[in-house]
């Protein structure tokens, strides 16, 4: 592991939300900060040596192994950039579309999402074993935190280089396997080892969200109060349940680490960066056409340009501050500057 979080004064974290193909949005968010990490440090300058966590879920999972597996010289195997054409090159083969609509098509489809999954995922599969091989948890350039679901159980898992470490049962392959949890994750380690509780104000955090489609209002009490067991699972090719809640769950996350960090008067510590107006295909996770995809690099590209939003508690909507704090992709560049900083006199 490059870093070591007990050395540092400052606590810098990752954190990508999952989304499918959505994943494309923070892939140009990412390879927009490595540059500007690369323009400040040199061309050798990668994501994993900044921050002493990163984390993931589903999609942003598979963006943290990326940023963290390391390659022969133990660095790391991709660059930010890199991750846009891994997308673009891999993507349609890992959730295949259907070659035109009609009748039959929408029959076996509705079929498929109630007798099984709408992917099997052997490709995906194949192509991590292909890449990672051996590496596991314990071998990553970083901290990590993968977190999943034990459907057993019915209680989340979480997966750390840290945990790996201590416990080889939990030294998953990484080819087989978020920001609250994170945070938590890191205190908990902190106490372990014997240190102080992590002062909030020392912590240095950057959420990247994958799109949602508030404004889209795709669905309404009057509608939902008549609905059966299967328009919850499946309605007008939406899958309500899934949207409700994963979009609550990554909402309650940010207001409450928003709260946190405008409690301790220290909001710029914390940079949440989300697109919340996501309309048709482009909120889908997995319309892997070509087009769609070239979309969403679009929509991370424009997201840059968009001026910094935070969420507002009684909407739940990402609205401009009443102090206007620049573009996103300002607010970039001086998170790169403070990470060069942090990572120069911090270590």
């Amino acid at each position: 592991m490059s870093t070591c979080m007990t050395k540092r004064k400052t606590v810098t974290v990752l954190s990508i939300d999952g989304g499918g193909i959505k994943g494309l949005i923070p892939s140009t968010l990412l390879a927009f900060l490595e540059s500007k990490l690369q323009d400040l440090d040199g061309p050798d300058a990668r994501i994993a040596d900044y921050f002493n966590t990163i984390a993931g879920t589903s999609t942003g999972g598979l963006i943290t192994t990326m940023l963290t597996a390391p390659n022969k010289d133990n660095r790391p195997m991709y660059q930010a950039k890199d991750i846009t054409t891994f997308y673009l090159d891999h993507c349609p083969k890992i959730f295949p579309q259907n070659r035109g609509k009609n009748l039959l098509t929408s029959i076996k489809s509705l079929v498929g999402a109630v007798m099984g999954p709408k992917y099997d995922g052997k490709y995906l599969r194949t192509l991590l074993s292909g890449l990672l091989g051996d590496l596991t948890l314990k071998d990553t350039l970083t901290n990590v935190l993968i977190p999943s679901f034990d459907i057993k159980y019915l209680q989340p898992v979480v997966f750390s280089t840290i945990d790996a470490k201590d416990h080889p049962l939990k030294n998953a392959k990484l080819s087989d396997t978020c920001t609250m949890m994170a945070i938590s994750h890191i205190n908990r380690e902190m106490l372990r080892k014997g240190s102080d509780p992590m002062d909030a104000k020392r912590l240095l955090v950057l959420s990247l969200g994958t799109g949602t489609a508030k404004f889209e209002e795709k669905y309404n009490a009057a509608t939902a109060s008549k609905w059966g067991l299967i328009n919850w699972v499946l309605h007008n090719g939406n899958t309500p349940l899934v949207d409700i809640f994963s979009d609550a769950s990554s909402d309650m996350v940010d207001i409450h680490v928003s709260t946190l960090f405008q409690c301790i008067h220290a909001k710029h510590n914390y940079l949440r960066i989300q697109d919340d107006s996501l309309t048709g295909d482009e909120a889908s996770v997995d319309i892997a056409t070509e087009k769609n995809l070239m979309r969403l690099i679009e929509i991370g590209n424009a997201l840059l340009k968009k001026p910094v939003s935070r969420v507002q508690l009684d909407t739940g909507r990402y609205e401009k501050p009443e102090v206007e704090e620049g573009t996103y992709e300002e607010a970039l560049i001086n998170f790169a500057k403070r990470l060069s900083e942090v990572k120069k006199t911090e270590i």
